[in-house]
């Protein structure tokens, strides 16, 4: 990895770390942290055993025009219907909200196909969790030398040729409706 890239990456674990992260339920948006348990989305899923976070905007925080953010979402959107899982809006932003971005919590889904799915729409993080467990941040990623050392990242390595946006990658096995 390039001293340019190691940089990039450091700075955006740490505005990653920093960001917001909120899901919907009845109207109401509920607060999602890194390092902490999610009790209330977990008291709302009850059979859920996991969790995850998924956007579809700007691949690798790198923006882009709205319209085609929209479409990659509605993309990711027919994804998690078609895989009959249960999902739910979601939302990450910047505390001062200068970055924000639409995303999607979705419930029970293996985590390897959750990692597929998040690399099929170009994502350098997602949030992923196991019940009664703390919000994990997952870097698609090797691990730059000047990135602090947190206990909350998991870090899954280089992304796979042919995987980012744009480019046929898996999707989740299973099949159904939203929650939405």
């Amino acid at each position: 990895m390039s001293l340019q890239t190691d940089l990039r990456i450091a700075t955006l674990l740490d505005a990653y770390c920093a960001a917001e992260y909120r899901w919907e339920l009845d109207g109401e948006w509920r607060a999602l942290r890194i390092g902490q348990r999610a009790p209330e989305l977990e008291a709302f899923f009850p059979q859920s055993t996991l969790f995850g976070l998924v956007s579809a905007w700007d691949p690798q925080s790198n923006p882009r025009p709205e319209a085609v953010n929209r479409r990659a979402d509605e993309a990711l959107h027919a994804a998690l219907l078609s895989s009959g899982l249960s999902f739910r809006p979601g939302f990450c932003s910047a505390p001062n909200r200068s970055w924000r971005e639409p995303s999607w919590v979705v419930m029970d889904m293996p985590l390897e196909d959750f990692d597929r799915l998040a690399l099929r729409y170009g994502q350098l993080g997602t949030l992923s969790w196991t019940r009664g467990e703390p919000v994990r941040l997952r870097m698609y990623a090797r691990q730059p030398l000047m990135a602090a050392e947190r206990n909350c990242v998991d870090w899954i390595g280089e992304p796979a040729p042919g995987s980012g946006p744009g480019r046929s990658g898996t999707r989740p096995a299973r099949s159904g409706t939203s929650d939405r």
